[in-house]
C-alpha cells in the first residue's frame, strides 16, 4: 500500500511469505528509511537471543494483568511459530539485518511496550477477563477451529477484517489499547517522518491488522512534531 513517499507492507509476524516480502522490498525498492512496528526495547529483545531476568519491579511497573498477558501472547506466537517453522518476529529481525547491510536507517514508530502495557493492566475488565478465560478453555476442550487460512501466509483483507471485528466486539478495551491507540501513535510518527523528509522513500512494516488504519490515519493527519527514533 502506497501513500506519496511512503510505502506499507502488513506482515504477518510468523509467516514465511512475510519474510520473502519484506527481503524483496527492500532490495528492489531501496527505501532511504524503514519504519518498523516496535520500539526501543522490543527491537532489543528481539535482536538479542539472551533473555533477561524476570523482576518483582518489571512486573509492578507495568501491572499484573499487562505482564501475564505479555507471556501467554509471547508463548502463543512461540507455539504458532513452531507449528509454521518461523521464530515469531522474524520478518522484523529480516528488516533490520537487511537495514543495516544496505546501510539504511531504521525509525522505530511504535508506542513503548512499556506504556501499552500499563494501559492494557488498568483498561481491562472483568467481562473480557472471563471472556478470556472461556475461549482458552474452549479451544483446550473442543479444538474449536477458529482459523480458516494457511497460517504460513498473511491472511486477506477480508479474512483480517473479520479477525478485528471479532476481537473489536469481544474485547473492546483490549482492542482500543493494543490496536486503535498503538494506530494512532504509529500513524502520528509516519506523518512526522514523511513531512521531515519528503524526499525519503520510506518503508513502513506493521502487523496487517494496523495497515488499513494507519495508512487512513496518516492521509488524515496534518504536520504535527511528535518524537519518533531513528537510527
Amino acid at each position: 500500500m502506497n501513500y506519496k513517499n511512503l510505502q506499507i507492507i502488513g506482515t504477518s509476524h510468523i509467516a514465511k511469505q512475510s519474510l520473502e516480502e519484506v527481503k524483496t522490498a527492500i532490495e528492489k525498492d531501496k527505501p532511504d528509511i524503514i519504519a518498523l512496528e516496535l520500539d526501543k526495547k522490543r527491537i532489543y529483545a528481539l535482536m538479542n537471543s539472551k533473555k533477561d531476568k524476570i523482576r518483582l519491579y518489571d512486573i509492578r511497573r507495568i501491572g499484573i494483568k499487562g505482564f501475564v498477558f505479555s507471556l501467554i501472547g509471547a508463548w502463543a506466537e512461540k507455539k504458532l511459530g513452531e507449528y509454521v517453522g518461523v521464530k515469531p518476529g522474524s520478518e522484523m529481525k529480516q528488516a533490520v539485518v537487511s537495514a543495516k547491510k544496505n546501510r539504511i536507517a531504521i525509525a522505530l514508530v511504535d508506542q513503548d511496550i512499556e506504556v501499552t502495557l500499563k494501559r492494557f493492566s488498568k483498561s481491562l475488565t472483568w467481562r473480557e477477563k472471563w471472556n478470556f478465560l472461556v475461549d482458552i478453555i474452549k479451544a483446550i476442550i473442543f479444538r474449536k477451529k477458529e482459523i480458516d487460512f494457511d497460517l504460513k501466509t498473511v491472511p486477506d483483507k477480508k479474512t483480517i477484517a473479520k479477525m478485528v471485528g471479532k476481537v473489536k466486539k469481544r474485547y473492546p478495551n483490549i482492542y482500543r489499547v493494543l490496536v486503535e491507540e498503538r494506530n494512532k501513535v504509529m500513524g502520528r510518527n509516519l506523518r512526522r517522518l514523511m513531512d521531515s523528509h519528503p524526499d525519503k522513500k520510506i518503508l513502513a512494516i506493521v502487523g496487517a491488522g494496523h495497515e488499513e488504519e494507519i495508512i487512513r490515519l496518516v492521509k488524515k493527519m496534518e504536520s504535527i512534531s511528535y518524537s519518533f527514533s531513528v537510527g
